[in-house]
């Protein structure tokens, strides 16, 4: 939902202004992208966080039939956690980037463009903290953003397949499970790796340019500044194309629910069947979050509902 709300808000603010060299919604959009963006790499951080420790406790469970069916109410805390946290840390965004008008010295044209610089309206010790903000800016980017999500899963990883590896629990894990487990399992994996390459050009541009942008003129600081964002609203589309390719319950889940939409809804004996079977097997399956086992299936009904 958060990679939507990148695509739908941010990445038509920034065409619009590389065609026109004007800012859609002026100031606003200066403060808001920016902070939609460094929230987009919290919400991606953490959440790979959380899978990690979800698939630590999946493959240390005693008893993979014995794990309780998370609530939602419990998802949704977890949920909130991740997406305040995430805004809260990027707050900083909002207060350090201004909207600045500027003459081109060829065509004459007035362009507006965004640059960090903290308003010297703010109060001294609001201030004095968006400068040290800025000043530890690339390092934090660099740590918590990039090294934190990678070593966290690489760590999880390497700590799941070791015991996965030393303790042999035949009685407990059935093939099938074994193998839904992998498969979640290089889930993560195929979604970290996605985000370490897009996340690895703006990395290295945010170093190259704190030490030599005195060095570098005005344009090759926004091309690259520019490559960073096209980056970022590549992973935005990739993540969830790959979220439903290699999520299987998740990818039918959302095959399903096209199909309801596109066909509408039969009220014919087959359909509802169908349906019912395959309500059934996403059900059974186990969600990219948490285990779902069920030691004897329910019985299928015959009974005509809505999708």
């Amino acid at each position: 939902f958060w990679d939507f709300l990148i695509l739908f808000f941010c990445l038509p603010v920034v065409i619009f202004n590389e065609i026109t060299k004007k800012r859609l919604l002026g100031d606003v959009s200066c403060r808001i992208v920016p902070f939609m963006e460094v929230s987009s790499l919290g919400v991606t951080t953490f959440s790979l966080c959380a899978l990690g420790i979800d698939r630590f406790h999946a493959a240390t469970s005693p008893q993979a039939s014995a794990r309780p069916i998370e609530q939602c109410q419990s998802i949704i805390a977890k949920l909130a956690v991740i997406w305040v946290g995430s805004m809260t840390l990027s707050v900083p965004e909002i207060l350090l980037w201004q909207l600045v008008q500027d003459t081109s010295p060829v065509s004459g044209v007035v362009t507006e463009y965004c640059t960090m610089k903290p308003s010297s309206n703010l109060p001294e010790s609001v201030y004095s903290l968006v400068l040290t903000y800025q000043n530890a800016r690339m390092w934090w980017y660099f740590g918590c953003y990039f090294c934190l999500p990678i070593l966290f899963t690489v760590s999880c990883q390497l700590v799941t397949r070791r015991i996965s590896s030393t303790e042999k629990k035949t009685e407990c894990r059935g093939t099938k499970h074994s193998q839904c487990e992998s498969h979640l399992n290089c889930t993560i994996i195929g979604l970290t790796i996605i985000y370490g390459l897009c996340t690895t050009p703006e990395n290295v541009c945010n170093i190259v340019v704190a030490y030599m942008s005195p060095d570098m003129s005005k344009q090759t600081l926004d091309l690259l500044n520019l490559i960073n964002q096209f980056f970022l609203f590549f992973k935005c589309s990739v993540t969830p194309i790959l979220l439903l390719c290699l999520c299987r319950p998740l990818g039918q889940a959302f095959m399903d629910c096209c199909c309801c939409c596109c066909e509408g809804c039969s009220p014919d004996t087959a359909s509802s069947e169908g349906s019912a079977d395959s309500k059934l097997k996403t059900e059974m399956s186990s969600s990219i979050f948490f285990d779902k086992p069920r030691e004897s299936p329910p019985p299928l009904l015959a009974l005509g509902t809505p999708c």
